[in-house]
């Protein structure tokens, strides 16, 4: 039975596609001559005549039977060729899609939603291997392909757009294939900036005459910001990690370091740390402010839960453990000195003696105490820290003028315990320090402020140490070279970098003891090289000071840093011919 015609033809207003090959019975068709036209070999009485056309018409189907077998042979070829082409065909479209709809779904990237600081973890599956970021909403997600989460993703939410977390490529779920748009790029700087090293050397470089907010950037919001001086998100408790990171990389021979260096083949906790600096002078952020989530996440791993976003820690403590740790993972020794960028920033020596002290009566039977000089032994150790010992805070207050009078001592006391002269007796042992030539580079020093107390876990000493941020001479503490006497010995003058103060802050509870103190930590930091010229400290071409309290950030006078109560201080050696203007001392 005839199948019936369309009423109207199907290929009325549509392009034709592109012709197939010809059926092989068509082109036989043809191509070969029509048979000869039937006869009735016994009407015409031609016998003979006959069987020579029989003959013929068979040799003639013999050959058109051989060609039919050859045009289906090699049309067979072909299709197996293009049986073998639809694949690579249909990824090579994927790949490279049509240049029109490359950018089909950009307009829906949402730059205010990404937030690229936290941990690299999917979402869904809590992974961190082969992880995409959906620019539409800002998750993490694992995988690309079918039956992943990104791809399941992009099909029940319809977010199409992504981007790797390691190759910075972006793609497009989910057809799968990669976008190549220059509009793109500062999504990708701002996953991971990078810097020239021109840029890094024009940090600290002030032109004569260059207005102070000429290097200020503004974020999506339309707010300002200064690169470097930017705030931290305290998560819950990790102001404590906040203020040592503000102040480690505003030193500039760590913090040019871990700008340019590549750590992509180096352990993950400088890797990190690399990329928390990096995102802190970031000129071109996204927003005015950074998160260390993730480098937080790596330092509680390494520290068996030790140091935890959730619950506070001092500062002094996690700042020698991140130092030590630092120190390995760049490739440094145990036991061979300055074998690591950080020992040979930070890493001193002193010239430890110890005396045993004896007990004797005298003729009164009166005990003594002395020293026996033949127990009198000497060592030299390493430092990271210098530890500063305050003396006890007093009992009472002053009953004349009836006011909390704070004690106030200045910094050049309180370094005299590293003269070789003054001695502090721990048991039965007398102890002298003294500081060994040459001094490193900077200078970390540690004001001991709190004293372990059965009653209380631990006792606050609130003396103020008072100091000028500028030209602090360390000679006096530095033992002298043999023949070198002491009036041919020039200044070894120090600059304050970044200062870690302690305020305590009365809270309100139920307990017997009364009102509670939580601790507040803030990090005073620098801006410009040290005593670029002799202004006065804050006037113009003397270096700016900022103060940083997790994500409040504002400009400070230089004469008040030592108004607070100081906890750890970063002092840089100026170098020779430097700053000789600005020349002032502590105390």
């Amino acid at each position: 039975m005839a199948k019936r015609g369309a009423q109207e033809p199907l290929d009325v207003g549509a392009e034709s596609p592109a012709s197939k090959k010809a059926k092989i019975q068509d082109a036989l068709e043809d191509e070969l001559p029509p048979p000869p036209p039937e006869q009735d070999s016994v009407a015409n009485g031609a016998n003979g005549h006959a069987a020579a056309d029989v003959a013929g018409l068979a040799g003639a189907s013999a050959a058109r039977q051989a060609e039919l077998e050859k045009l289906e042979a090699i049309d067979q070829e072909d299709e197996a060729a293009d049986d073998d082409n639809d694949e690579p065909a249909v990824r090579a479209q994927q790949r490279l899609p049509d240049q029109r709809y490359s950018d089909l779904y950009l307009d829906t990237i949402s730059r205010k939603n990404l937030d690229f600081d936290f941990e690299k973890l999917c979402s869904v599956t809590l992974g961190n291997i082969n992880i995409y970021a959906c620019l539409v909403c800002g998750k993490y997600f694992a995988g690309r392909g079918p039956k992943t989460p990104a791809y399941f993703h992009a099909l029940e939410i319809g977010h199409h757009v992504y981007i790797h977390m390691e190759t910075k490529k972006v793609y497009v779920l989910p057809e799968g294939y990669e976008v190549k748009n220059k509009s793109l790029d500062d999504i990708k700087y701002v996953v991971d900036p990078k810097f020239s090293p021109e840029e890094v050397k024009s940090i600290d470089r002030r032109k004569p005459g260059e207005e102070e907010g000429r290097r200020e950037s503004w974020d999506l919001w339309g707010k300002k910001y200064v690169p470097g001086f930017v705030g931290m998100n305290n998560i819950k408790a990790n102001d404590y990690l906040n203020v040592v990171v503000q102040a480690l990389a505003h030193v500039p021979p760590l913090r040019n370091f871990f700008l340019l260096e590549d750590f992509s083949t180096r352990p993950q906790l400088p890797q990190r740390f690399s990329t928390l600096v990096r995102k802190i002078w970031n000129p071109r952020a996204f927003k005015s402010h950074v998160s260390p989530h993730e480098l937080i996440q790596e330092i509680s791993l390494r520290s068996s839960k030790k140091f935890l976003l959730t619950s506070q820690a001092d500062p002094i403590e996690f700042l020698s453990w991140f130092l030590n740790h630092l120190h390995l993972s760049l490739g440094g020794s145990k036991t061979k000195p300055q074998t690591s960028l950080i020992q040979k920033t930070f890493q001193g020596s002193l010239r430890v003696e110890s005396q045993t002290i004896t007990a004797h009566a005298d003729v009164t039977d009166r005990l003594r105490f002395e020293g026996n000089p033949d127990t009198i032994r000497s060592q030299t150790s390493p430092f990271l820290i210098l530890t500063l010992d305050l003396p006890p805070a007093p009992l009472f207050q002053d009953g004349v003028e009836a006011k909390n009078i704070i004690p106030q001592i200045p910094l050049t006391k309180v370094l005299e315990k590293y003269n070789g002269i003054a001695t502090q007796e721990r048991l039965n042992t007398r102890m002298r320090y003294r500081l060994l030539a040459p001094l490193p580079p900077f200078l970390i020093m540690h004001v001991k402020r709190f004293q372990p107390n059965k009653f209380l876990g631990s006792q606050r000493n609130p003396t103020i140490v008072t100091f000028h941020p500028r030209g602090l001479d360390m000679r006096p503490f530095v033992e002298r070279p043999e023949g070198e006497q002491e009036g041919q010995q020039e200044p070894l003058l120090y600059d304050l970098v970044a200062n870690i103060t302690y305020e305590g802050v009365k809270v309100r509870d139920d307990s017997v003891e009364g009102e509670a103190e939580r601790k507040v930590w803030k990090a005073q930091v620098r801006e410009g090289g040290a005593t670029k010229g002799p202004g006065g400290e804050g006037g113009h071409g003397g270096p700016q000071w900022w103060e940083m309290q997790d994500l409040f950030v504002d400009r400070t006078n230089g004469e008040l840093l030592s108004t607070k109560e100081s906890y750890i201080m970063v002092w840089e050696r100026r170098r020779k011919g430097s700053g000789k203007g600005g020349g002032g001392k502590s105390g």
